[in-house]
């Protein structure tokens, strides 16, 4: 799999010059902007390590989580994001034109990995967080076709698509969702933890709705990953205001074993570091630095395959998945 795969640069990269636009309408004041501790651990020292877009990027100097702090107040995050033109575009020009081949990339592999770890139909109950478009359900339905699938999706657009589906819709974000403690058996998270302005406080009511034993599978952006290590404040990944939190596979492990799960399975199965790093060398003019950059240039297809799989399988990619357990 390759970046462009997933996301067509051109139009990521005009959706980025309107967020740009859109920080500037939504976020010119930082007066009402919140000191928080670590998002990870708690902690309260943090090292300043860029500004990008206004936004300050802080490193937890005990657990190495890369968090934006201040951060806006949850109240101009959600207006921002229900708002902007630049998430309308996101959703009609960004994610639309490739939805079909991230339902081929992405979204199957996961439901089956879903269904290799916990077996053939189990007819649980599942609740997708975020769940967008409803492409993540629908696979999984496909091979759990008596499984009750929910979708939780705040967004009035996209909960019509999931209702157009077929699919159960709780029309809110999880912090909001009423009447189903203790409900479900699967719930997922995908590319929405970084976004989060309180993360312990999604992973608290995640566990409230599952039922004992039951488990939460999420992925994030982890800021121990190879492209955003080498690229750092150039990587696209680092974003504001989407992407507030990037924490690694220690950090994670803190904030889920503090809000009461048991961590099954930290992993990093991705496949684009070296194709995001070397697009930037090759597209955007990046320096990556001495090696990185003969390593464009020079290496064969089979040693950036080889270097990417050890990346993917020592924890080291920016794609991570988290399984726990209640």
């Amino acid at each position: 799999m390759k970046e462009e795969d997933i996301r067509k640069r051109e139009t990521f990269d005009r959706y980025l010059e309107m967020v740009k636009e859109d920080i500037a309408a939504f976020f010119h004041n930082h007066s009402g902007f919140i000191q928080i501790p670590c998002p990870a651990c708690g902690g309260r020292e943090h090292i300043l390590q860029f500004n990008k877009e206004g936004f300050d990027y802080v490193l937890c100097d005990v657990c190495d989580t890369l968090f934006v702090n201040p951060r806006p107040p949850f109240k101009l995050l959600a207006d921002f994001y229900t708002q902007s033109p630049s998430t309308q575009f996101w959703i009609n020009e960004f994610f639309k034109p490739v939805a079909e081949a991230r339902r081929i990339k992405m979204f199957r592999p996961r439901a089956e990995y879903v269904a290799q770890k916990f077996g053939n139909n189990p007819e649980w109950v599942v609740g997708d967080i975020g769940a967008g478009f409803g492409l993540f359900l629908e696979e999984l339905s496909k091979i759990w076709p008596s499984n009750k699938m929910v979708a939780i999706e705040p967004s009035e657009e996209m909960s019509e698509i999931c209702k157009s589906k077929g699919f159960k819709v709780l029309p809110c974000a999880i912090e909001d969702v009423d009447g189903w403690n203790e409900k479900f058996d699967l719930l997922t998270s995908f590319e929405l933890f970084e976004h989060l302005y309180d993360p312990a406080m999604f992973l608290r009511k995640a566990w409230e709705l599952l039922r004992p034993g039951g488990m939460l599978l999420l992925t994030t952006l982890s800021g121990g990953g190879f492209d955003i290590q080498v690229l750092w404040d150039k990587s696209k990944s680092v974003s504001p205001p989407h992407h507030l939190n990037f924490f690694n596979p220690k950090s994670i492990r803190i904030l889920l074993e503090r809000c009461g799960f048991f961590v099954e399975e930290i992993s990093t199965p991705g496949r684009l570091d070296l194709d995001i790093v070397e697009g930037m060398i090759r597209n955007d003019g990046i320096d990556a630095g001495r090696f990185w950059n003969l390593l464009s240039k020079e290496g064969t297809e089979t040693a950036k395959e080889e270097l990417q799989e050890w990346i993917s399988k020592n924890n080291f990619s920016s794609h991570m998945r988290v399984l726990a357990k209640k």
